[in-house]
């Protein structure tokens, strides 16, 4: 592996830690060479992208005195965005996954382009990129053009929390706008880095979600007393699946000091009190909501766990068209710009992050429904039936959300539309894929802070907070400190909000 190889856990420190990203010696190298290579090898040569139109239009030839403004034109023109400006957050995640391809040294950038984009991200300066104009296909060429408008000092930019025009935020900062060469206009658009720089955060996000929803199944089987055989390693061993025997394994690092667990051999055997009952009051087995959870999970973990390996093969690769190959002193014209990895992996994971939802929605309305759990009361209301409420509202809200999330899971990848006259015959849509993937781990977020509170409520109602694992007791203890114990009816909107953030921007 590559001593300059970016990981998710090192693009992590730079997205949620502010941590730069720095080119290491080796890239600027690489890049240098790269660019004086092409420079020589394109003279009197037709090369896509250098002396020829874009597209459909590489048929025609580009005069010497144009090819400048070539590389303007095709910024200019694609920087035609629409919807939402992505936060700062993805932006610089789009920002360090092109600079990361780009110094690989496959695009012939000129050096200038890998310093802007480095001082950009180290200066905190994100060119506004709009969510929609991705067909992800020739790379993520219009939210592409938006991030080149940015660096030639033109549009606008977020600085500081704010937006305003470059050329006054690169005055403020005594920096010039960068000056295109050689290919660098088509270099900055024809790649993969929108949608993998989302699809990062994705992932990480998800793999932290995945983590708050083990926590919330295990708090969920001690109000129960449910009991301990549906997660042993001895159940779980007997199937194969990777993810359905760690979330197991999780569980019982969760619950090891769980006093209110059941052991299975204390009950139902031949010489213990219920097995003589002709009816037993416990159940024998909880519902699927309750005893599932690894083969529901698991399988979740197994999506995160790909789309994690597949985003990290994508930041460390060349997705660009043409390939400039120094070894071989040859430019090799292809299609690595095309998303499919990306979109195919980013509707996998919001399938799963789906499911999760689904799971804790249905553990929700155990939770309030006293017919489920023969424990609790209506919405877990504490005051008068009838008069109050309990989490009757918030349940409204969970369900909605997740319902929206099954609508947006379905699939982006097999949805291509062929455009750019037809020279784009097939895409990947893996930008609209990743955004609406990250829709989806939002609103799962919103669904598991819901159920969080739900789950607080339902401790204090138990009186069982000191008979809590350990990480149940730290879960619940983090919730209390956002959101009160619910009594009288009054909004609680921003508790759902506080909670959700404290989700996002925590761990257990």
């Amino acid at each position: 592996m590559s001593p300059d190889y970016l990981s998710l856990e090192k693009l992590a420190t730079m997205l949620f830690d502010g941590q730069p990203y720095s080119l290491s010696e080796r890239q600027k190298e690489r890049v240098s060479a790269s660019f004086e290579f092409l420079k020589q090898f394109s003279v009197n040569k037709v090369i896509y992208g250098i002396n020829t139109g874009f597209g459909p239009m590489a048929q025609y030839k580009i005069s010497d005195t144009d090819l400048s403004k070539l590389q303007y034109n095709l910024i200019y023109s694609h920087s035609n965005g629409t919807g939402n400006p992505m936060d700062d957050q993805k932006v610089r995640a789009i920002m360090i996954c092109r600079l990361h391809s780009l110094a690989l040294g496959f695009s012939g950038i000129s050096p200038a382009v890998a310093e802007q984009l480095e001082n950009y991200i180290e200066k905190e300066v994100y060119p506004v990129i709009f969510e929609q104009g991705s067909v992800g296909a020739s790379g993520d060429l219009v939210q592409l053009a938006h991030l080149g408008l940015g660096l030639i000092g033109e549009g606008e930019v977020s600085y500081n929390n704010k937006t305003q025009a470059t050329a006054e935020v690169l005055k403020s900062l005594n920096m010039n706008g960068l000056e295109l060469s050689l290919r660098d206009g088509l270099a900055i658009i024809n790649g993969t880095s929108c949608m993998t720089g989302i699809a990062a955060i994705n992932v990480l996000m998800a793999e932290r979600l995945l983590t708050w929803g083990v926590a919330a199944a295990c708090l969920i089987n001690e109000l129960i007393s449910s009991f301990d055989d549906f997660f042993s390693l001895e159940l779980n061993n007997a199937k194969l699946h990777i993810g359905q025997r760690q979330v197991a394994k999780m569980m019982r690092e969760n619950l090891m000091d769980s006093k209110l667990i059941h052991k299975r051999e204390h009950w139902f055997f031949a010489d213990s009190e219920e097995s003589a009952k002709q009816v037993f009051k416990k159940k024998l087995q909880e519902y699927y909501s309750i005893r599932c959870v690894p083969q529901i999970l698991g399988p979740v973990y197994d999506a995160i766990k790909d789309a994690r390996a597949v985003t990290e093969e994508e930041i460390n690769s060349a997705s660009d068209n043409p390939i400039v190959d120094i070894e071989s002193k040859s430019v090799y014209h292809g299609g690595n710009f095309h998303g499919d990895y990306i979109s195919f992996e980013m509707d996998k994971l919001k399938i799963a992050v789906t499911k999760l939802s689904m799971l804790a929605e249905r553990q929700l309305n155990y939770l309030v429904n006293p017919k489920l759990n023969d424990l609790f009361p209506p919405f877990l209301n504490q005051q008068v039936l009838g008069l109050n409420f309990g989490v009757q509202g918030m349940q409204f809200t969970a369900c909605s959300t997740t319902a929206e999330n099954q609508t947006l899971s379905n699939p982006m990848y097999v949805h291509s539309i062929p455009n750019n006259n037809d020279n784009q015959d097939i895409v990947s849509m893996g930008t609209n894929s990743a955004l609406m993937a990250g829709r989806v781990i939002d609103n799962s977020y919103r669904v598991m802070s819901i159920l969080m509170i739900a789950l607080a409520q339902a401790v204090d109602i138990s009186g069982q907070k000191e008979s809590l694992s350990s990480q149940s007791l730290k879960l619940y203890t983090a919730i209390r400190a956002i959101s009160t114990e619910i009594t009288d009816d009054k909004p609680r909107y921003e508790d759902i909000k506080q909670v959700t953030e404290y989700l996002k921007n925590n761990s257990l």
